[in-house]
């Protein structure tokens, strides 16, 4: 009877385990929220989304306000449309403006959302205008390369190239004279 108890316990221990770690995997992975926080929606269009995803962040001043929704490519513009909720009771200005930012060097992509200064905040549904696309790593790493590789071009070679030997532009340049010789050797 005590060896039947014991499995017993085991066996709920083990569930509680698989339990917690499913809720954690879901957790972290942004998967699944188990709030039901109202929410409102809002609009950016960007040039370049980067590597964002969906149900990533949306932050301001750090903190996070809400998730990213969807993103599509809108047909007229071509480029990235990102719907974000927020949570109700967090307004934001109509001149607010939104970046894809980085979290960390290599870190996931989210949206920060600076607010603006207007009286009127924004309505659900309303466009952020003002946005800054996100920085390609992989871009600025090319950008340095070709940067470095015109300044050394420029300067290789002492700059200005020799100029042409006078008279006859297709003659050769003379020889440089021999050394004259003082009639000893050494």
């Amino acid at each position: 009877m005590a060896k039947k108890s014991t499995e017993t316990l085991v066996g709920l221990f083990v569930l509680q385990g698989i339990l917690a770690l499913a809720f954690l995997a879901l957790k972290a992975a942004n998967l699944a929220t188990f709030s039901s926080v109202k929410t409102y929606q809002v609009r950016a269009r960007f040039d370049n989304i980067g590597g964002l995803k969906v149900r990533a962040p949306v932050r301001s001043a750090g903190v996070s306000v809400g998730s990213v929704k969807s993103i599509t490519l809108d047909k007229n513009t071509y480029q990235g449309l990102v719907v974000m909720e927020i949570r109700e009771g967090i307004n934001f200005p109509v001149d607010s403006s939104a970046k894809i930012l980085t979290a960390g060097l290599l870190g996931d992509q989210y949206v920060g959302i600076e607010p603006g200064a207007d009286d009127k905040n924004l309505a659900p549904g309303d466009l952020i205008k003002q946005t800054q696309s996100a920085v390609v790593l992989e871009n600025l790493i090319g950008q340095l390369i070709f940067n470095k590789a015109a300044d050394a071009g420029g300067s290789a070679g002492g700059g200005a190239p020799a100029p042409a030997p006078a008279g006859n532009p297709l003659a050769p340049a003379p020889a440089a004279a021999p050394a004259a010789s003082t009639g000893t050797h050494q």
